[in-house]
């Protein structure tokens, strides 16, 4: 049996949503002391929930087939808009963005393994050859070119929320493929996206109470909020989430989990850009070593 083949339609897919969430992690910090991060994402997901309802409200209609399969999707909402989103703000909190990047690009190792413990799929060679000269690069784009930077990073409480951010994730992406999508569901993008943000909402909204709860909290409103809201939103929400299902769906989660490594390399990218800075010969290193280790991993294997 193949690997699902990579055309260039599902390269696009899969890379687009790096792209867009390496800008929503830039985004995030720049409003970081406007909007606590909970809050963020509670927000951004109303916005996108109202944004799809003219587009998606069939199915969210008492004869839709959407409430006979609700714990499933209930339980998606959870993996992607609350749990992985929220983790991952909650992460940045008291961690470093470097050490946040780091545990994230674990993502094709969790997807591997649990794909094969809870999913029964295989893993190649190929793959987890794939994974660590992907990892390699990352690494590369993390330490700038100097890998004894390594020694000296430690390990804080917002690097095990990125760890349980990344598992929620891995979940998710394989649960995607786990069940064929009823009818009404799949009939096109935006009931597909409204059957999960619907659910993933209220969860998030549901993490945003206990945040005001527990804490005294303020938002301070103004024009650069606004249009950050508006970029989340559309941009790493909406967007995102369509490609990554579209992407998960042609080339399965275990190929698609290697993409995520583009994250750092974009982060840094457009960090540079925002600094007038011109990109480094390290950079183009670590983009060959992440594109090698996804076409590593995406390699035919033996029917045997």
């Amino acid at each position: 049996m193949s690997q699902p083949k990579l055309t260039p339609a599902t390269i696009a897919f899969l890379v687009l949503p790096t792209m867009l969430w390496a800008g929503n992690a830039i985004v995030g910090r720049i409003v970081s002391d406007m909007i606590p991060p909970v809050t963020l994402n509670f927000v951004r997901w109303i916005i996108a929930f109202l944004i799809l309802l003219p587009f998606g409200y069939s199915v969210l209609r008492p004869s839709s087939q959407l409430w006979k399969e609700w714990k499933r999707y209930s339980i998606l909402g959870l993996l992607s808009i609350g749990l992985y989103n929220t983790l991952q703000y909650m992460a940045l909190q008291s961690s470093t963005p470097i050490n946040v990047t780091l545990v994230g690009a674990s993502m094709p190792i969790w997807m591997l393994l649990i794909g094969r413990v809870f999913f029964g799929a295989l893993m190649n060679r190929w793959q987890l050859i794939g994974g660590v000269v992907s990892l390699c690069g990352v690494m590369i784009i993390l330490t700038r070119g100097d890998l004894t930077q390594i020694m000296s990073m430690r390990l804080v409480i917002g690097d095990f929320y990125m760890i349980l951010s990344t598992i929620a994730w891995a979940f998710y992406s394989w649960l995607l493929l786990a069940k064929k999508h009823p009818d009404d569901v799949r009939r096109n993008w935006a009931t597909l996206l409204m059957s999960q943000v619907a659910f993933g909402t209220v969860w998030s909204g549901f993490f945003a109470w206990g945040e005001w709860a527990a804490f005294d909290l303020h938002i301070r409103w103004g024009t650069e909020l606004y249009w950050a809201m508006a970029y989340v939103a559309i941009g790493p929400a909406i967007v995102a989430l369509y490609c990554w299902g579209e992407g998960v769906q042609r080339a399965g989660p275990a190929t698609a989990g290697f993409f995520t490594n583009f994250i750092p390399l974009f982060a840094a990218l457009l960090s540079t850009l925002f600094l007038n800075e011109m990109p480094q010969t390290f950079h183009a290193i670590a983009f060959a070593l992440i594109v090698g280790g996804i076409m590593l991993a995406s390699r035919k294997r033996n029917s045997a």
